[in-house]
């Protein structure tokens, strides 16, 4: 993979240069974006749904609590895969042959690092106990055992991305919410019993769902012609693990920024405003829903076809950050029916949300304009802007919660997103020659062909 700088590349490509992209070993780019737009919509109802259902039963000492477990997940998933999910995804797209291997790989990897994250986050909850707040460690507890079977699925859905089994995918993806949602109804509603069981529907769920996972990606193994033996392979797992290493610096940082302001502000102001700050936080990440879905398919295509002008990723980026503008704006107005939908005491969450909206509409579009670099060997220099970014972040956060909260989380969030943003944007420029009117603005047509294929998507 080449890290030359490219300077003065032609702005035009000739059509045939993009074409193997999205042909070839991969369906439509745009087809499969559409269909995991559509899936992403029925999990968002999902999650909000349930979200609101704990917020109008639990008040937000509940919803914080909850919001504090599942970030713990999360942060406990990122850092403990060790780049392994992106790492499985950029060698299977490459090679297809390697399914059987990497999962096997990644099944082992699941059961002993999760076990392992699982035991860690347990012992935390004994001899450091403030940092979880006033979350009890039974809830930790119950959550935590729930990390194995959280890999496996994390682990299996990014091999089903690099064989581009968008549908299934899609399907196991969207069961998680829905899930969520069905057993905050049941759990809250019919049995009126508490956050405890809750938490412990959802991580039976995840059990469950791990199971269906191993049962899926076995189906498209067995109908591989071509493959490897389906057995742990030390080579290739020392390979994937030393390309995850160099993606694990910018996930993890990216989910700390993203996730550990909110368990900032439950240790400095308490569970309720996290609460709070867990719907403004929440709607805000839902935004990033399609430039998160457009750069999960984007990377395994320019992993696939090596494009060092950046053709294809800055004409996605081109579409992305005109929809990101329009979503945002849509958002802002929006925001002042939150405290409708989850109740007065989250009024704060519409001052929060529009502190947050600008920094979104920019990591939403960094997140698709990225994708050039990670596709193409992922150069030291992106690893190194996420870390600066968060530690400028941290520091702001300690610094500005314990004064302002939630809204100096949110501010500092927003500060965040511009910075990573600025940075990335700026080296795209060196790497590429372009310029930003190519990078950002649509071109003469695209505008027109834009809301032609929406109409098409949504008349079907």
């Amino acid at each position: 993979m080449s890290n030359q700088v490219i300077i003065g590349v032609p702005s035009e490509t000739p059509a045939a240069a993009v074409t193997p992209v999205e042909a070839g070993a991969f369906g439509s780019f745009a087809s499969g974006v559409a269909l995991t737009i559509v899936t992403r919509l029925l999990m968002l109802l999902g999650t909000v749904g349930g979200s609101v259902i704990v917020a109008r039963w639990l008040g937000p000492e509940g919803l914080g609590a909850l919001a504090v477990l599942n970030t713990t997940i999360v942060l406990a998933l990122t850092i403990g895969t060790l780049g392994l999910t992106s790492a499985n995804t950029y060698f299977i797209a490459r090679d297809r042959t390697t399914l059987a291997p990497v999962w096997a790989n990644a099944i082992v990897f699941a059961l002993l690092g999760g076990t392992l994250v699982a035991g860690t986050v347990i012992a935390l909850t004994k001899f450091v106990p403030t940092l979880f707040g006033g979350v009890s460690s039974d809830l930790v507890l119950i959550a935590a055992l729930s990390i194995p079977f959280q890999f496996l699925l994390s682990l299996g859905l990014n091999v089903l991305l690099g064989m581009d089994r968008i549908r299934r995918l899609n399907f196991l993806d969207a069961m998680a919410p829905v899930l969520a949602l069905f057993n905050a109804i049941f759990v809250l509603l019919v049995l009126r019993s508490t956050l405890k069981v809750l938490v412990s529907f959802n991580s039976a769920a995840t059990v469950v769902l791990s199971g269906f996972m191993i049962w899926s990606i076995a189906r498209v193994v067995s109908r591989q012609q071509e493959r490897r033996c389906f057995q742990p392979n030390g080579r290739l797992f020392k390979e994937a693990l030393g390309y995850g290493l160099k993606f694990c610096i910018p996930l993890i940082a990216a989910i700390l920024i993203f996730r550990v302001d909110l368990l900032i502000v439950n240790h400095f102001r308490g569970a309720a405003e996290a609460g709070v700050y867990a719907v403004a936080s929440q709607v805000a990440n839902l935004l990033t829903m399609l430039p998160a879905v457009v750069g999960t398919l984007l990377f395994p295509r320019v992993a696939s076809y090596q494009d060092p002008r950046g053709e294809f990723a800055i004409r996605v980026t081109r579409h992305v950050s005109f929809v990101m503008l329009v979503m945002c704006a849509a958002a802002a107005a929006g925001s002042f029916l939150l405290p409708l939908i989850y109740g007065p005491r989250f009024s704060d969450a519409t001052i929060q949300l529009l502190i947050l909206l600008p920094g979104i509409c920019l990591i939403g579009i960094e997140s698709v304009l990225v994708q050039h670099f990670t596709g193409t060997g992922l150069p030291r220099a992106i690893p190194i802007f996420w870390l600066i970014t968060l530690v400028v972040n941290l520091a702001l956060n300690l610094a500005f919660v314990p004064v302002f909260g939630a809204r100096g989380a949110a501010s500092v969030s927003t500060l965040s997103y511009a910075l990573i943003f600025v940075l990335v944007t700026i080296y795209f420029w060196m790497k590429t020659g372009r310029r930003a009117a190519e990078t950002f603005f649509l071109r003469r047509g695209e505008l027109r062909d834009l809301f032609t294929a929406s109409y098409r998507v949504f008349s079907r």
